[in-house]
């Protein structure tokens, strides 16, 4: 529909832009026309940013940004554009100036901290037989497999990298809690959250997958984001 905003799709660490499917069509369900979903290169924040601005610039009209995990800090760097009309964090960094994703993960360790480990090249995986565990707890054994199987190691330098001037200290942002996420701490999913002033926090009972186990509570918040934009 013609009110509606475009909406950027930005995911994490471990994934793809597919991690966004039934996000994705549960949005088309509801008259989201212009969707769009960023594949990001997870070799550095200031890339990820740049490849986010190049698909934002792209677009005509105001856009709501949707980032999950890592994908919290790409928007947080990359949303300063003049045309990005709100945030929202999908169990999420969301980084202060000068923070790194790696640096809020030590001051509150997540459950499956140990469960990343680096090759020789740099790249950091989660180990294929904890990944269910790990990442996505509340899907099915066969859909944790292809996430496992099919996921997207970052450069571990990336963990360091830090925000230069966050956009939700300017932008109106939303953010969504995951209670029983073991990749990113919920109570620093929640310190996060609420030192941004967010419209709006919800909590659910889902594993760091959100997107992926509760796309329709997921949409629902990116709905009333869309709604409530200025303008």
């Amino acid at each position: 529909m013609a009110d509606k905003p475009s909406i950027v799709l930005v995911h994490g660490f471990w994934g793809g832009a597919a991690h966004w499917s039934n996000v994705i069509v549960e949005l088309h369900r509801r008259g989201f026309g212009r969707l769009h979903a960023v594949e990001n290169p997870l070799t550095s924040l200031a890339d990820d940013a740049e490849r986010t601005r190049r698909m934002v610039r792209q677009i005509d009209g105001p856009v709501l940004l949707v980032g999950h995990s890592y994908g919290g800090a790409v928007i947080t760097e990359a949303g300063d554009l003049p045309n990005v009309a709100g945030l929202v964090y999908v169990a999420a960094f969301a980084p202060d100036a000068g923070e790194s994703p790696g640096q809020i993960s030590q001051e509150m360790p997540p459950a499956a901290f140990d469960n990343i480990a680096p090759d020789s090249d740099g790249y950091l995986w989660i180990r294929q037989d904890r990944f269910r565990e790990s990442f996505c707890q509340d899907l099915s054994a066969d859909e944790a497999l292809v996430m496992a199987v099919t996921q997207k190691a970052p450069l571990g330098s990336t963990f360091g990298d830090t925000v230069t001037a966050p956009a939700w200290r300017k932008k109106p942002s939303w953010y969504q809690v995951s209670t029983q996420d073991r990749m990113i701490h919920p109570d620093n999913e929640r310190r996060m959250a609420q030192r941004m002033d967010p419209r709006a926090i919800v909590e659910l009972d889902a594993s760091h997958a959100s997107l992926a186990s509760r796309p329709g509570q997921v949409v629902d918040l990116i709905e009333k984001a869309a709604g409530e934009l200025p303008g």
